[in-house]
């Protein structure tokens, strides 16, 4: 491929922004699962969801011009990296031992893909 894009620092920083975005489109999702379906709170929720899930297309889309796609989808993983990040620090959920073995097996993963060699 000879038009490849290149990742750099500052576009994987925007990329993780943007994967960042996404995984609190799932904390706004389990906030309104506290609420009665169509109460007043779980609508809020929802909204706000919807609402985070709309910038999150928005940059997606800035992304995928600046990036390949098989690039950004990989780093897309490292959603649930953060996704385990807020379960700990919002929910208060406990992280086991193979959550940190699977994190760190998708942060190598990525890091793998992202690099220059190949």
């Amino acid at each position: 491929m000879s038009n490849s894009k290149k990742i750099n620092l500052p576009m994987m920083l925007f990329l993780q922004f943007a994967v960042i975005i996404y995984t609190l489109a799932g904390v706004c999702g389990r906030f309104a699962s506290n609420y009665q379906f169509l109460s007043l709170g779980f609508i809020l929720w929802f909204g706000c969801e919807f609402f985070v899930l709309g910038i999150y297309a928005i940059v997606w889309q800035q992304i995928i011009k600046r990036v390949d796609l098989s690039v950004a989808y990989v780093n897309r993983s490292l959603a649930l990296c953060w996704s385990m990040l807020w379960a700990f620090l919002i929910f208060k959920e406990s992280i086991h031992f193979s959550n940190i073995i699977g994190v760190i097996i998708i942060v190598i993963g990525t890091l793998i893909v992202n690099s220059d060699n190949g």
